[in-house]
């Protein structure tokens, strides 16, 4: 069976996550991930219940909002965003909430971090999809900014997410980390990346980390989880070149995330 083809409410910023659920539905995505952040109708159960309804677009997953730019969002408490984040996803009929470890700033948080996803699934019922980062690069050198570090394959997480244009920034073969998470790989975002020190967020197919090959290693790997399409259009000059983007997108999604596809 094809996977399905999610959208991340973040692939239409500056536009709104009421935009997202309209995008999605027009162009035939599958779900919907919300990425909780400074958009207020991201943080409010009941306004994206009402859009899910409307638009007839079911939650996948919800994004914790743990991103530098959401520090704020929900408090400053780690553990009770996190918290709040399973409420969300719990009420809204999703299974996954997808989460970053630690910045290296965050020392109790980060000395907590391994076991404390690990009770949270156990309390809630609810996946942490623990996501890849990458090293910070200014220069060909690279800082290390997370705890216990930016590869969820090296921790002992039940459930995890690759970001592809993350795996860019890192110079990280995928399909290597793919392998060496087996079963624990729960989540995609799918995207694309040159390497460059910069998080790109490309249009999949448009970067060099191999997001086709990627695509197919899944499908012949026999992956279950969700593949959620999580761009950048912030340059787009008007809503028909993001329309295109997201499309283009899910074409790509769908070409390659079965098993035989060329």
């Amino acid at each position: 069976m094809a996977p399905r083809i999610g959208l991340s409410t973040v692939s239409v910023y500056p536009e709104s996550s009421a935009h997202a659920f309209a995008y999605a539905a027009s162009l035939g995505y599958d779900t919907i991930e919300v990425m909780v952040g400074i958009d207020a109708l991201s943080q409010q159960t009941s306004a994206i219940q009402q859009l899910s309804r409307h638009h007839g677009v079911p939650v996948s997953a919800v994004h914790a909002p743990c991103l530098l730019f959401t520090q704020r969002v929900w408090g400053t408490e780690p553990w009770g965003k996190l918290e709040r984040s399973a409420e969300m996803a719990a009420a809204l009929g999703a299974e996954v909430v997808v989460v970053h470890p630690p910045f290296r700033w965050q020392k109790t948080y980060a000395r907590d971090f391994v076991d404390g996803i690990a009770a949270l699934e156990e309390s809630s019922g609810i996946a942490f999809a623990v996501e890849n980062m990458y090293p910070w690069r200014a220069s060909s050198r690279g800082m290390e900014m997370y705890l216990p570090g930016w590869d969820p394959s090296d921790e002992p997480y039940a459930n995890t997410t690759i970001d592809l244009s993350h795996a860019a920034i890192a110079r990280s073969d995928p399909i290597a980390m793919a392998e060496r998470l087996g079963a624990r790989l729960r989540h995609i975002h799918l995207t694309d990346g040159t390497g460059s020190a910069k998080d790109e967020h490309l249009v999949p197919g448009r970067g060099s980390i191999g997001a086709e090959a990627f695509l197919r290693h899944l499908a012949g790997a026999g992956f279950g989880g969700e593949i959620v399409v999580e761009i950048n259009t912030r340059k787009c000059r008007d809503t028909a070149d993001r329309e295109t983007d997201l499309r283009e997108s899910l074409e790509f999604a769908r070409a390659h995330s079965v098993v035989g596809a060329p």
